[in-house]
């Protein structure tokens, strides 16, 4: 096997707990030059940087006899902590009981802050919904599902223990031999290594019989059910104790990161993102396949501590493909990551990589295994890195939660307009005198009696009341004809503007990638029930005039004398004088057929109320029409404005995102995981 690499963790590891020889990639011609290879993890910055010499024993292969998955796994009590209180076990070696000892300890104020600044984080991301069709809100919605899943999975959990196990997530492409190097690293067939693509199982976590109760409570990874068994179940993580792996340190065997099964792939990227180290694993035919290199910048950009085993590569091939290999780490700023080739070799009775090829990489996770402060610094590389990350993400979730309130008020406007010009319509209708004509004009001609009543309006207007009054009590008929056509004319307009309203904002939303996606065909036309909702508004303000003219002529004599009849003759004339200009003077040529009608209505009102009382009652019935048009216009806008209503947009969703990721990177500072607030 050749090995390359001068750190365990890009910028860490430096402090190396040992220093290894192995041979370079070997040439053409076979022969090799030997070269020191540095295994470093740096610990906790300049404290440890004396240490690079210190060297630590390989954990023995000869731990204890070959381990049947989940033979060794027991449940500690249910009151139990997370890890057992009290000194470790001795096998975990010296290092580890000074880690130990902090197990019971209370969480420091800063991790308390930044532990608090998390959790209000997962729920302002968790609370965020984009659910408006734009062009960021697949991407926002996958961003923000897998930012609470990291926090979950991994953030939250290994910020409350941080002196856990250290998670080794063995993650690469279809067939790499992911689970044939476990195999091989803790010696025991622990987990199955599957022919068939796809292989379709639970993950294995491999780990000492110590550390399994640090993974058997479920605070990291907490929705996948713990087995001891294997399964076929993508929610199950089976647990597997290997006394030949070293404590501190656990494997866990991931799905493959290219397969076919979308829920295998998903699965994969979850672990990966709860993954204190992540051992990826690939050959020398799918090393250079796009969807791991994708992966391995994203662990990059996430701060992931990352190591590379490149597999079953052919001896006069290894110096050509390590080199390219090598080049393309280094183009993609993963140049400081180890790397461990492995040659093409036969696999002995069990299945194992033979204990000549797989030592150098046993040896160097052995000696991780036994140092606490170099497993504690990739701990603490790895979380910072992954916290560092949530403000860029985060930000980029605020953008499209600032896009959708953008979209929701622009679609919101959009309806306002086209309801308020339908509203300008109407007023428009009561002021230009389109609605005298036709029948309402017929039948206000034939209420009033055209041709003597206007022959003697100048002359008698005494004589006038009282004309007015008779013909009034003896005519009802053609009374409650003009209100008919009143009716009628006024639940016509309003039928046009609504459908002409619906039809507008309906465009107006057909245009918007979101309004697109909220239209259904209901909305292109006014509700069914529009046309009885304005019959019966029409016929209330009708009554309401009525009810208007009866309390302004309580005291008048002629309207006490005329009793109902008078006061349904002045209601009439006074919708009649509402159906035009506030002056009762219609304007344009195509109302001049109506000017004498309504000169004539204002001329019998100005007789029985008064000159300014008449007016005040015209305004006060005009107000009051518009207002009642308002509502129900207001009505048939809010089918749109409920419909986006219902997709649940909150409130400056972007201001509290990025609020609560600032809360978290000023804690991340103050915290200093890594020994600096950078």
């Amino acid at each position: 096997m050749t090995t390359h690499g001068d750190a365990v963790g890009q910028a860490a590891l430096s402090a190396a707990p040992a220093a290894t020889r192995a041979p370079d990639p070997v040439s053409s011609s076979g022969s090799a030059e030997k070269k020191e290879q540095v295994s470093a993890m740096t610990a906790e910055a300049v404290d440890h940087t004396d240490r690079t010499d210190s060297a630590v024993s390989r954990q023995p292969h000869e731990a204890g006899p070959p381990q049947e998955p989940g033979a060794e796994i027991t449940a500690p009590a249910p009151d139990a902590a997370l890890v057992p209180a009290g000194p470790r076990p001795a096998d975990l070696g010296e290092a580890d009981a000074l880690v130990a000892a902090t197990v019971t300890a209370e969480p420091s104020p800063a991790v308390r802050r930044l532990s608090e600044a998390l959790a209000e984080l997962r729920g302002v991301i968790g609370d965020t919904s984009y659910p408006l069709v734009m062009p960021s809100a697949e991407e926002a919605e996958r961003v923000g599902t897998a930012l609470v899943t990291q926090l979950d999975d991994y953030l939250l959990p290994r910020l409350a223990r941080l002196d856990a196990p250290l998670l080794v997530v063995v993650g690469g492409s279809t067939g790499a031999g992911k689970s044939t190097l476990v195999n091989s690293l803790v010696r025991a067939p622990v987990s199955t290594a599957g022919v068939l693509r796809p292989t379709t199982r639970s993950p294995v976590l491999v780990s000492n019989p110590a550390d399994l109760p640090w993974f058997q409570q479920g605070q990291l990874l907490p929705g996948l059910v713990r087995t001891r068994e294997a399964s076929n179940e993508p929610t199950a993580l089976q647990l597997v104790a290997a006394p030949a792996l070293g404590a501190g340190l656990a494997l866990l065997d991931a799905p493959d990161i290219d397969s076919v099964v979308e829920g295998n792939r998903k699965l994969a990227a979850q672990l990966l993102a709860a993954a204190d180290l992540w051992l990826f694993v690939t050959t020398a035919a799918r090393y250079a396949d796009a969807v791991p290199w994708e992966l391995l910048t994203t662990a990059r950009l996430r701060g992931t501590v990352i190591a590379l085993v490149l597999d079953r590569v052919p001896a006069e091939a290894t110096a050509e493909i390590a080199t390219h290999l090598q080049d393309m780490l280094n183009v993609r700023d993963l140049g400081a990551a180890p790397l461990f080739v492995l040659p093409e070799t036969q696999l002995d009775g069990q299945g194992l990589i033979g204990e000549d090829v797989i030592g150098p990489l046993h040896d160097w996770f052995g000696r991780l295994a036994a140092d606490a402060t170099a497993r504690a610094a990739v701990v603490r590389q790895t979380l910072d890195g992954a916290l560092m990350s949530l403000a860029p993400a985060v930000a980029g979730l605020a953008d499209a939660a600032d896009e959708q309130a953008v979209a929701s008020k622009a679609l919101s406007d959009r309806v306002t307009a086209a309801y308020r010009t339908g509203r300008q319509t109407m007023g428009d209708g009561l002021r230009d005198g389109r609605l005298l004509r036709g029948e309402v004009l017929a039948r206000w001609q034939e209420f009033v009696g055209t041709g003597e009543f206007l022959k003697t309006l100048e002359n008698k207007v005494g004589q006038l009341r009282d004309r007015f009054v008779s013909a009034l009590t003896g005519r009802p008929l053609p009374g409650r004809n003009l209100q008919a056509a009143l009716e009628s004319q006024l639940v016509t307009l309003l039928r046009g503007i609504a459908a002409d309203a619906a039809e507008q904002a309906s465009a107006a939303w057909q245009a918007h990638p979101a309004g697109a996606a909220l239209l259904d065909a209901d909305l292109q036309r006014p509700s069914a029930d529009l046309p009885d909702r304005a019959d019966r508004m029409v016929r209330d303000w009708q009554q309401w005039v009525l009810g208007l003219v009866r309390a302004e002529g309580a005291e008048k004599r002629v309207v006490a004398r005329g009793a109902a009849y008078a006061i349904n003759g002045a209601g009439l004339a006074v919708m009649i004088a509402v159906f035009t200009s506030t002056a009762f003077i219609p304007t344009g040529l195509e109302v001049a057929a109506g000017a004498g009608s309504a000169v004539a209505a204002q001329k019998v009102l100005e007789a029985i109320f008064g000159d300014q009382a008449i007016r005040t009652l015209a305004t006060q019935a005009r107000e009051d029409l518009l207002l009642r048009v308002g509502k129900l216009l207001d009505e048939e806008a809010a089918r749109f404005t409920d419909r986006l209503a219902a997709v649940g947009l909150a409130e400056e969703p972007g201001a509290l995102l990025r609020q609560a990721a600032a809360a978290v990177e000023t804690s991340r500072s103050e915290l200093a995981l890594t020994g600096s607030a950078t």
